[in-house]
């Protein structure tokens, strides 16, 4: 059984095929790139995801296709939009099973199948989503969670203050590999995190500092929370794996700090790969596998579709 995925979650258009095996057999995206110091406009979005998807998908033999999931949460309403209905049309023309997908959960299980992950506890870090999850009782948990804005969402806000294009995140590494510390808040509540003070704070320092500075201080201060409420959901939950997914997942600093930590547990640290750690197709491709015989109702998009939430 092969399964074609549709993310359109937010800056990404992206198709996946994968088949039931886990083999992966076509992949293709593209990713709006706002203009330097602006943000993602909904509307932009929308006309970047329907100028690219014909193009995208114009070599997809739907003969060879078993079933079509789509992004339906959670997400830029407008970007959602076009996946689904996309994924609507098709699945009516060519009569096959439809299946909405919970975008956090798409980047969970690519993760656990790229890594041979078997029952981790997942640190999710993206443009969208900060949260410490684990399975529990027939279903994701969240153990610890950003209370206000995500993490990758931080550094892409950051990185626009400091003039630099999207995506944010790599470019702030890039300049953070050679810098001094600079003290910012540090905020840990249990086993939330906060991180509006910690960006107000940076960028108050932007005219009295370095670039190299505050992007080093920025990173060591927000992936050092991520790894303390990390090693206190170990302490909780017991789990012998830590898995880092999401976009954010890739930088260095972070994998670093992880793996100390985790060594320190005696357990493995388990990166997705950088390939899948965005927003792609293969991600909603090989979740729609694994539901493919959920009763689950695929409705209409829900932008706040929580991981721990089931339909």
């Amino acid at each position: 059984m092969n399964c074609l995925g549709i993310e359109s979650t937010a800056h990404t258009f992206g198709i996946g095929i994968i088949s039931d095996k886990g083999k992966i057999i076509y992949e293709d995206r593209k990713m709006f790139i706002p203009k330097k110091g602006s943000g993602f406009i909904p509307s932009e979005l929308f006309n970047h995801h329907i100028k690219v998807a014909p193009k995208l998908l114009k070599n997809i033999n739907m003969d060879e296709i078993d079933c079509i999931a789509f992004s339906q949460g959670p997400g830029i309403p407008n970007a959602l939009n076009v996946g689904a209905s996309i994924a609507r049309y098709l699945s009516k023309k060519y009569k096959k099973k439809l299946i909405g997908i919970n975008h956090c959960v798409a980047h969970i299980e690519i993760g656990k199948l790229l890594t041979d992950s078997k029952d981790p506890l997942i640190v999710y870090l993206s443009g969208g989503n900060t949260q410490i999850i684990a399975y529990n009782d027939g279903g994701y948990r969240v153990f610890g969670e950003s209370l206000d804005i995500p993490v990758g969402n931080v550094l892409d806000v950051f990185a626009r203050r400091l003039g630099l294009k999207m995506p944010g995140g790599p470019k702030i590494e890039k300049l953070g590999k050679e810098g001094k510390y600079i003290e910012l808040p540090y905020v840990v509540k249990g086993m939330n995190l906060s991180f509006t003070g910690i960006l107000t704070a940076a960028s108050e320092k932007i005219k009295s500092n370095s670039k190299k500075d505050i992007c080093y201080s920025l990173q060591e201060t927000v992936f050092s929370m991520i790894t303390e409420v990390t090693e206190r959901g170990l302490s909780h939950t017991k789990k012998k794996e830590v898995l880092l997914v999401g976009g954010v997942a890739s930088n260095k600093k972070l994998i670093n700090m992880m793996n100390i930590m985790c060594s320190e547990y005696g357990v493995k640290c388990k990166v997705v790969p950088m390939k899948y750690a965005g927003d792609n197709g293969i991600n909603i491709a090989w979740a729609g596998i694994l539901s493919r015989n959920s009763k689950n109702k695929t409705n209409a998009i829900d932008q706040n579709w929580r991981v721990d939430q089931k339909k």
